[in-house]
């Protein structure tokens, strides 16, 4: 146990950091999952920019690594331009 006061202070801040950065990485889990369902270019290319910025966000408050971040980007591109119009 903690026997400090700003020890018991960090363990609360790393378990809301921890619960947050575990919602949003699973928003943007599920918001990925459903870009790549898609099949019509035109609602994928819609929906694209608000995964990137989703995605952007988390690497930037650091819940993902910006590579992860990129690589997903890069991927999801790929997908939406395989798709047929």
């Amino acid at each position: 146990m903690a026997n400090h006061k700003s020890s018991e202070k960090r363990i609360r801040q790393t378990e809301a950091r921890r619960l947050r950065n575990r919602y949003y990485a699973k928003t943007a889990r599920n918001a990925v999952r459903k870009l790549r369902k898609l099949t019509d270019k035109a609602e994928a290319l819609a929906l694209y920019p608000k995964v990137v910025a989703i995605l952007d966000r988390l690497a930037s408050k650091k819940a993902i690594s910006k590579n992860k971040a990129s690589n997903l980007k890069s991927k999801l591109a790929k997908h939406i331009a395989k798709l047929a119009a």
